[in-house]
């Protein structure tokens, strides 16, 4: 695997260094604590229609903050590092952004062995990477624009 200097981030395929587990996992940690404390405020404000908004919360901010532009959600951006297109090195775009969420749930439904899959997949990918084409890359090697 091949190292792309920063200005090349947007000159085509995503090349350069992955995104490890830690700060991968580290990013989902803190996305989860700011969607769960969303959902617990929602819940205990409009019980069970609380749920229902939580889960448009929770889709709305995967999909905006990881098919925009910069293409990290605020835990991506704490822990630096951003999702960006496979092919192109540049966004994913929104509608890839809601297939990443979805895929998401299908990384998590056999034991959360889709999220493990970067452990030993060659780009290091998880299930949902793969399903949107996309990468998770340090921002240090792409820069946000």
């Amino acid at each position: 695997m091949s190292y792309v200097e920063p200005h090349q981030a947007y000159s085509g395929r995503g090349s350069g260094p992955r995104a490890g587990f830690w700060r991968r996992f580290g990013a989902a940690f803190v996305d989860g604590i700011i969607i769960g404390l969303i959902n617990i405020i929602l819940v205990t404000a409009f019980k069970a229609a609380g749920d229902l908004i939580g889960l448009v919360i929770s889709i709305s901010y995967f999909t905006v903050l990881e098919g925009g532009p910069r293409g990290q959600t605020l835990g991506k951006q704490a822990l630096g590092i951003r999702v960006i297109d496979a092919d192109t090195g540049g966004p994913i775009g929104y509608g890839r952004g809601f297939v990443r969420y979805i895929g998401r749930i299908l990384s998590s439904v056999v034991i959360f062995l889709g999220y493990f899959w970067m452990l030993w997949d060659r780009e290091r990918q998880c299930w949902h990477d793969k399903l949107a084409g996309d990468f998770v890359v340090p921002v240090s090697a792409y820069p946000v624009p």
